[in-house]
């Protein structure tokens, strides 16, 4: 029996989980391993401190999830199971998401790494998978189906099951939160208005699920073991988990809004005051000059990438030699 549900029970009720440490502390070290590479190859251009900070806190909650008090009371109280879902699907993958771990690995890899991760970024599959479309669908569609219907039992009840199930919430929020607030170099680039109507349609599915749980009139039977004294009753329970579903993960998805908004009034602003009229004037001159040694096919799919458009500007720079307007044809 569970001492009863607290702050002080989720800081001391640990429960060592051998996958999710060692996946945890390898995936911290290559990050970091990374970080040490591209500050060592490029030391006036290091990897940003924060962007570390976040990949680093995406990993920690998926710990405090699944290890802390938060994952030992997850089969027995049905509530602090919809926090842990919550933590997976909602909170950690945007800070991964924010970590830009492919762009490191871009940035710190040599061939043939760079060049095979290079091609699968740009792959079909990932294409496919990273179409915001395809990732709205996948979280309405994980959100109900683990919430409404019998898969609460049995991921409950199962822990292979429930093993599996976060890694799903895991992968599923890392692809939905990707293209809305990442900068990875995926095919697809959204505009603000697109990613702030993404979220704006994925919040009724967390409102839908969390009043459909709040106006149970039976429990669901959905726990695994005893309740810890002082815990809500059964078909308490299931509301409180509603509630949670309802009010928590509509404010999360809120924040993102409203995070959206702001980086979207931060990039009209830039844009607006980074370039003078003169400096816009020379850059689309470049674009335009370099358009033809660029590949069509790259071009037309938005997959320019830097290795293109350094061959494209040190050929801009021989042209400009062999007509006499560069520094040599001064000479």
């Amino acid at each position: 029996m569970l001492p009863p549900f607290g702050w002080q029970a989720v800081l001391e009720q640990w429960q060592f989980a051998p996958v999710v440490t060692v996946l945890a502390a390898v995936a911290a070290a290559l990050y970091l391993w990374g970080v040490w590479r591209v500050g060592r190859r490029h030391p006036a251009r290091p990897w940003r401190w924060w962007r570390t900070a976040f990949f680093l806190a995406g990993l920690a909650a998926i710990v405090l999830a699944t290890e802390s008090g938060i994952g030992a009371y997850d089969d027995v109280l049905f509530w602090d199971h919809m926090v842990q879902h919550l933590m997976l699907i909602m909170v950690a993958p945007p800070l991964l998401v924010a970590g830009q771990p492919v762009m490191l690995l871009l940035h710190a890899s040599r061939n043939p790494l760079h060049t095979w991760t290079k091609r699968v970024i740009r792959s079909r599959v990932v294409t496919f998978l990273t179409w915001p479309p395809f990732t709205l669908a996948a979280y309405a569609a994980v959100i109900v189906s683990t919430h409404l219907t019998g898969l609460i039992t049995t991921t409950i009840t199962h822990p292979v099951w429930h093993d599996a199930e976060h890694a799903v919430y895991l992968v599923v929020g890392y692809l939905f939160f990707l293209p809305i607030v990442g900068s990875e170099p995926i095919r697809w680039r959204l505009s603000y208005p697109i990613r702030f109507l993404l979220l704006a349609v994925a919040m009724p599915v967390d409102t839908f699920t969390g009043l459909i749980l709040s106006m149970q009139s039976t429990p669901l039977h959905a726990t695994d073991g005893p309740a810890p004294p002082g815990s809500p009753n059964p078909l308490q329970d299931v509301h409180w988990a509603g509630a949670i579903m309802w009010v928590a993960g509509d404010a999360l998805m809120f924040g993102f809004m409203m995070l959206v908004f702001l980086m979207w009034a931060r990039s009209d602003r830039g844009g607006a005051s980074s370039l003078g009229w003169l400096e816009k004037v020379r850059s689309n001159s470049f674009e335009h000059t370099t358009a033809a040694t660029v590949s069509p096919a790259a071009a037309a799919h938005g997959t320019i990438d830097d290795d293109e458009h350094l061959a494209a500007y040190n050929d801009y720079l021989a042209r400009l030699n062999e007509s006499g307007h560069g520094p040599a044809g001064h000479q």
